[in-house]
């Protein structure tokens, strides 16, 4: 199964995966347990989307907002964590994966800190598919981070106030040198951004799907792109423009 027009496959696809804990509830198991499916769902997804063509893969796996969640799920999440980035790295890099972490990195214990970096440098080559791994992240931190360097340039005297605009400020922005978003997926049956790359999905189209995220396969992905494929993306232009230039 593979997608008919790769012209219309999106370059950068967002994924929020929602669903593991009522995943786990519904077979009578601890959340842990949905945690663990989840992440065979992110190893399936990662070689779904080098299969189909898509060039960034960008996943929303532990929000600023999460580490308020019960310290023991934080905790077993830490742990899963520190065992995916040993046992998956290596496979990832054999596929010519690119491997990159995003969001606030100081939040995070300095041995976990180091294995991401050390992954990270071990990639750094790679470019079959940009992983973006997105924890202890939140949109409006990306922009206010992207607004502190903007001020501290200003106050360096590096530019004037007046020279900010948005393609300045965006270049501060978490993944601004990599394409931008096309596709944006929450799986799980919320139909909401729950503060996840809140500039960088301004032009992005959106896909829900009631799909808990341990059974998001390679269909549920084909599902989306062609979804995405049937879209007619304007920018603002009117649709006959867009026709035009076609």
């Amino acid at each position: 199964m593979t997608s008919a027009d790769p012209a219309r496959v999106p370059r950068h696809v967002a994924i929020v995966m929602d669903g593991n804990g009522r995943w786990a509830k519904l077979r009578h198991r601890p959340r842990t347990f949905g945690h663990n499916a989840g992440r065979k769902a992110v190893r399936a997804t990662v070689e779904n989307c080098l299969k189909h063509g898509v060039k960034v893969l960008t996943l929303f796996a532990f929000s600023s907002e999460n580490w308020q969640r019960p310290q023991d799920e934080v905790g077993a999440l830490m742990e899963l964590f520190v065992r995916a980035l040993d046992k998956e790295v290596d496979e990832l890099h054999g596929n010519g994966v690119r491997l990159r972490f995003v969001g606030d990195l100081e939040s995070f214990e300095p041995g976990l800190r180091q294995r991401m970096l050390a992954a990270m440098n071990r990639t750094a080559g790679n470019d079959a598919l940009h992983l973006n791994i997105a924890v202890s992240y939140g949109g409006r931190w990306d922009i206010v981070q992207a607004a502190r360097k903007a001020a501290e340039a200003v106050a360096r005297g590096e530019l004037r106030a007046d020279q900010i605009d948005e393609k300045l400020l965006g270049q501060w922005t978490c993944l601004s040198e990599l394409p931008p978003l096309d596709l944006f997926i929450r799986t799980g049956g919320e139909c909401r951004v729950s503060n996840f790359l809140l500039w960088q999905l301004a032009y992005a189209e959106l896909h829900f799907t009631d799909t808990l995220w341990p059974d998001f396969d390679e269909a549920s992905l084909k599902s989306a792109i062609d979804d995405y494929a049937r879209r007619e993306r304007r920018f603002g232009k009117t649709g006959e423009q867009v026709a035009k230039k076609a």
